[in-house]
């Protein structure tokens, strides 16, 4: 036998240790594999949008009334002093809803007040006046969102908001123009105080009619509460308020709306995903289980070489599952290294011959099959890698030869010189 016609022989030997070799590893990782944890779903809609989006900036104007220096009607405490002292408050605001339900915005208001101050010289014939504004940081809820569920094209909002912020009140004077006359409030050199800084609360709600996309109509009251002293005249009940009626529009900076995801929407490809590592866990594992049976049959037995191919050297093989004529993907390689030999020694020829398990299958259909492995073989080396026909020749012994001592290694082709 010739040492070059023996190397098919030993890589399949060789083949067979390594796939046996690695069988303990994937046996292991079998066992290891990653167990893929269920989770519920509570089919709840979650609400995102860009940092960019749902910005908006407010312009409007109203009327606003300070109620100042209230009584109860008693001597002790001075009359009601409060009438029809209504002036124009103008206001400008910016703000974004960072969710479908909370917002923030920097509201700005100013104007003039008027109101009957008990210690002014002219309090039965005129008014104390002053001007103010007012900055607040204020948390709005959108409560139609919050209760109705979301909505963004809802024509109709209710919206109520709390804030906090600062009130510089400056150029108090009385109806005659004197300044400071109608405050009882003394700096430390005695002069009376004509303006004044304060920290007021701010509570209201405001009605948001949707125009469009990114205009709103809006209209709110609101009022913002202040200590005894915000007007510079201590007088009656320790706290007064300014109450405003506003109206105006809401500008809408990239329209107003929310991207969603919900969790359930995804549980179908969880559980697909799911399903393919049940697969491939269950493909591991038989590949484990076909190691480990290779493993059982090594060594490699030896072949039963026929009379008539003594003089014939064994060169290589090509495997077939049971019942089966199918060259599978793994043998092809065997396949392609004979074409290459073939091409590369153009002067030899070689014996293709089919066997079959006698254990399966009558002789009769055993012969059949042999035969068909054989012409599949000899089909692959002419049609696909463009070796002469007249080269090749063609056997089967069908189940009547066993060239191995183990039968299920009889499903073969094996490959000889001739």
């Amino acid at each position: 036998m010739k040492a070059k016609n023996l190397y098919c022989l030993a890589a399949l030997c060789a083949g067979s240790f390594a796939m046996a070799s690695t069988a303990s590893a994937q046996e292991a990782f079998v066992d290891e594999a990653v167990t893929v944890t269920e989770f519920s779903c509570d089919n709840t809609n979650h609400y995102y949008s860009n940092w960019r989006n749902n910005w908006f900036i407010q312009i409007g104007a109203g009327i606003n009334q300070p109620f100042v220096e209230r009584g109860d009607g008693s001597k002790a405490s001075g009359p009601v002093v409060n009438r029809h002292n209504m002036t124009a408050v103008y206001n400008f605001g910016f703000g974004r809803w960072f969710s479908p339900y909370l917002g923030f915005r920097f509201n700005a208001l100013g104007g003039s007040l008027h109101w009957n101050n008990p210690v002014a010289s002219n309090t039965r014939n005129g008014w104390t006046k002053a001007n103010h504004a007012q900055l607040n940081l204020e948390l709005m809820w959108d409560m139609c969102n919050s209760i109705a569920g979301v909505n963004p094209n809802r024509p109709v909002s209710v919206i109520p908001f709390v804030g906090i912020g600062g009130d510089y009140l400056w150029r108090v004077r009385d109806a005659q123009q004197h300044a400071a006359e109608g405050t009882n409030i003394y700096r430390e050199n005695g002069e009376k105080k004509s303006n004044n800084w304060t920290l007021p609360v701010t509570a209201g709600i405001q009605l948001r009619f949707r125009l469009c996309k990114y205009v709103d109509f809006f209209a709110e009251m609101r009022a913002s509460f202040y200590g005894d002293n915000w007007n510079l005249c201590s007088f009656g009940r320790p706290v007064e308020a300014n109450v405003a009626a506003v109206g105006g529009f809401n500008f809408n900076i990239g329209g107003r709306g929310w991207d969603t995801f919900n969790q359930c929407d995804y549980m179908s490809k969880i559980a697909s995903l799911n399903g393919q590592v049940n697969d491939l866990r269950s493909q591991l594992l038989a590949c484990g289980q076909e190691v480990a049976s290779l493993q059982s049959q090594l060594p490699c037995p030896e072949p039963k070489v026929q009379k008539d191919c003594v003089n014939a050297p064994l060169m290589t093989t090509v495997r077939f599952d049971l019942d089966s004529y199918e060259i599978l993907p793994n043998e092809e390689v065997n396949v392609y290294n004979m074409a290459e030999w073939l091409k590369a020694n153009p002067k030899e020829n070689v014996v293709i011959v089919g066997y079959a398990d006698k254990d399966t299958g009558t002789a009769e259909y055993n012969m059949e099959l042999s035969k068909k492995r054989a012409d599949a073989v000899a089909s692959q080396l002419v049609d696909k890698y463009g070796i002469d026909k007249s080269r090749l020749t063609v056997k089967y012994d069908g189940s009547d030869v066993q060239p191995y001592s183990t039968n299920d290694w009889n499903r073969i082709v094996i490959f000889t010189q001739k």
